[in-house]
């Protein structure tokens, strides 16, 4: 295993009890979801109802708004140091450790709460720089690493990498189903991987759904009007039915 320096992140509060942690992991994660979809001024109550609790129990365990935001923001953070602290410790080969980190990105959605709560959650925070800093500098040795592999491209930069993540995290916009956004998102990023290879080390299949020009033209509003109104299709559309 190749080593990665960890240091100390933020203290941590007096451990909840079991019941009271699973209604507080269910209410960040719900509160991650919905901010990203809705912004950062969704209601309160459309959380509570996606956590399975009441108002009530959200407001126990998050006194206001912008203390539920911070909690989901420092959440997110501390899970994508955790994340690539696991690929380190997990992964023989820094270029799979690059990968796998990449892909647990996608699932944990940090790269798309974070902007999405940005203008309201100030990361100047001690707390949130704290695990900004540890989860940016984790970052910064996967991708040091990945290099000295040979595997990575010699001109890929963290920062690249860090955009492309937030670029794939973004909802896509229109009617694409949750599921199916995600499996297309890890889909893509496979695509991008192999972008990022070094010449010489061209091998991964491209997992996910393939999906055709005329089913993503389908998804679209006007095309929901027409077959609504039985319009004939035409062009790749109907050539491909």
């Amino acid at each position: 295993m190749y080593e990665v320096p960890e240091s100390a992140g933020p203290s941590s509060a007096r451990p909840l009890r079991a019941d009271a942690l699973e209604n507080r992991d269910r209410i960040l994660a719900a509160a991650r979801d919905v901010f990203v979809e809705q912004g950062a001024g969704a209601p309160l109550e459309d959380i509570s109802r996606r956590a399975g609790t009441g108002i009530a129990t959200l407001y126990r365990r998050f006194p206001d708004r912008q203390a539920l935001m911070k909690a989901v923001v420092l959440d997110a953070l501390q899970r994508s140091g955790d994340e690539a602290r696991d690929a380190v410790d997990e992964e023989s080969d820094p270029f799979a450790a690059l990968v796998r980190y990449m892909h647990r990105a996608l699932d944990i959605r940090t790269a798309a709460v974070i902007p999405a709560l940005l203008e309201v959650v100030p990361l100047d925070d001690e707390e949130l720089r704290l695990a900004r800093d540890r989860g940016a500098r984790l970052f910064d040795e996967l991708v040091d690493a990945a290099h000295r592999t040979g595997k990575l491209h010699p001109d890929v930069t963290a920062a690249d990498i860090g955009i492309l993540i937030v670029r794939l995290s973004r909802p896509l916009p229109g009617t694409f189903p949750r599921e199916l956004h995600d499996r297309l998102a890890h889909r893509h990023l496979d695509l991008v991987i192999e972008g990022l290879r070094a010449p010489t080390d061209r091998e991964a299949a491209i997992s996910g759904p393939a999906i055709s020009l005329a089913e993503l033209q389908a998804m679209t509003p006007e095309s929901r009007s027409e077959a609504a109104g039985d319009t004939a299709p035409t062009g790749s559309a109907a050539r491909s039915s």
